[in-house]
């Protein structure tokens, strides 16, 4: 009993117990629904913090708010693409954001939510997912491939819209960036399927 009560043991069965659980209950149906969709354009008007936007020409908001100054890097690029690039939004969370998410399973084992970045749509049934990344770890990689798989379950399950990965790396995209002249390029480097993944 008072090895029970010491930190190391109580984590080592916690562990245990947590693995042999998710092996039982945590199975992935290879199977794909759509229970919602979002529009854009009915998406509530969201109070953020003061931090530096973009404003936009080719979006539903009237500001695309970056994460970080790469995000906004990235949305100036899709702005000034006219030739390839209808509109793009920046997917935002909280009250008043698209909230749109993808459930992923993380490298601890739990189920979590992933917000990829943004929306690009190129026609009227062509929408590109990209998910912008500065430095990577383990739950980034599960949910590019969760990304990869969503779009590719999605793909089969309607015909109506076609949904392509896009993950762009911000360490490539600085070797990259001055050699792009459409997104056409961006889709070429930075596009996701099953064999080509993070």
């Amino acid at each position: 009993m008072r090895n029970l009560s010491e930190l190391h043991p109580k984590d080592i069965l916690k562990t245990s117990f947590k693995k042999a659980i998710d092996e039982l209950t945590v199975t992935d149906k290879g199977t794909a629904e759509i229970n919602n969709y979002i529009s854009l354009k009915l998406t509530k008007p969201k109070v953020v913090e003061n931090q530096p936007f973009l404003v936009p020409k080719k979006s539903v908001f009237n500001k695309i708010i970056g994460d970080n100054p790469f995000e906004l890097e990235l949305a100036s690029f899709l702005e000034n693409r006219f030739e390839d690039v209808i509109s793009y939004a920046k997917n935002t969370m909280g009250e008043g954001g698209v909230n749109f998410s993808i459930e992923y399973q993380k490298e601890d084992g739990n189920i979590s939510p992933y917000f990829p970045d943004f929306f690009i749509k190129t026609n009227a049934n062509t929408f590109f997912i990209l998910e912008t990344k500065g430095r990577e770890d383990l739950d980034d990689i599960r949910k590019i491939k969760r990304l990869v798989i969503w779009c590719k379950d999605i793909n089969t399950t309607q015909s109506e819209y076609t949904y392509t990965p896009i993950y762009v790396k911000q360490e490539k995209w600085e070797d990259v960036k001055n050699d792009l002249k459409s997104f056409k390029d961006v889709i070429q480097i930075f596009k996701l399927t099953e064999n080509k993944e993070a």
